[in-house]
């Protein structure tokens, strides 16, 4: 199979690493002890996928808002949506 069309750096594939490690922790997680929904700062009631999801796609949003209305190290925006995650999981 031809990778050649998409730039592996490093960083992108330490990104789809860890997003394919949360996948299988949520997963295996999941099976050994099931969520039930609740509610919190979001409204609705949401389960542990449901917010790994939100998170992600909150933290997506982030980074293009980040690349597209500033100059500054993309840096500041991986911690601004680490934040974001930690935020939706233990409130969400």
């Amino acid at each position: 199979m031809d990778m050649e069309w998409m730039a592996w750096t490093a960083p992108t594939a330490s990104f789809f690493a860890v997003i394919v490690m949360l996948l299988a922790v949520y997963t295996v997680w999941g099976i050994r002890s099931p969520s039930l929904p609740r509610r919190g700062l979001l409204p609705m009631a949401t389960t542990r996928g449901d917010r790994l999801f939100v998170g992600l796609m909150g933290s997506a949003f982030i980074h293009l808002a980040w690349v597209g209305l500033t100059d500054a190290s993309v840096w500041f925006a991986v911690g601004l949506s680490l934040l974001f995650m930690l935020v939706i999981a233990r409130w969400g």
